[in-house]
């Protein structure tokens, strides 16, 4: 029997109606799904995988850049010098977009990003402690998240740092 659908399945992906697609969830098993389909990004792990490997040089040179992006914004915005404080402070602040088309432009990634690619990489930046987050009305009557470096408290390396306790005594 399992000869039997090998068979089915080899003559549907040749005759270009299905297409086997690496998953990052099932990486042992073959998924199949329609030929003229895209995969969701929870099979092929989205931007961020390249056949099921984890890209963490992209996602480094993404961060990078974003940090880079905003420091300039926020650099720029200081050196105005006819902004009041508050002006100043908002004019710090950039959306997604506004990052997600200068990464575009920089043309560092060969996979099409959006905007929630990009709001992933400010995440980290975030719980790095380099950028801050906010939430600002559009005029739709909607909100839009905005971003904005930071000076870190504490500078980090690639790598958490956890101290070593000895377990005794507790």
């Amino acid at each position: 029997m399992l000869t039997e659908v090998n068979k089915i399945l080899k003559n549907l992906e040749s005759k270009k109606i299905i297409k086997a697609v690496k998953s990052v969830a099932a990486a042992k098993r073959k998924v199949y799904m329609l030929f003229n389909l895209q995969p969701d990004r929870s099979v092929t792990g989205g931007a961020w995988y390249s056949e099921q490997d984890f890209e963490s040089e992209f996602v480094e040179v993404l961060n990078q850049q974003c940090y880079k992006f905003l420091q300039q914004k926020s650099n720029n915005a200081l050196n105005e010098t006819n902004l009041s404080p508050t002006a100043t402070n908002a004019s710090c602040f950039a959306s997604s977009e506004e990052i997600l088309e200068f990464i575009a432009k920089l043309g560092i990634s060969k996979v099409e990003l959006s905007p929630e690619d990009i709001e992933t990489i400010l995440n980290t930046l975030i719980y790095d402690g380099k950028v801050q987050q906010t939430v600002a009305p559009t005029t739709r009557g909607g909100s839009k998240k905005l971003f904005k470096a930071v000076k870190p408290w504490i500078e980090t390396t690639d790598f958490a740092r956890t101290p070593c306790l000895p377990l005794s005594g507790f």
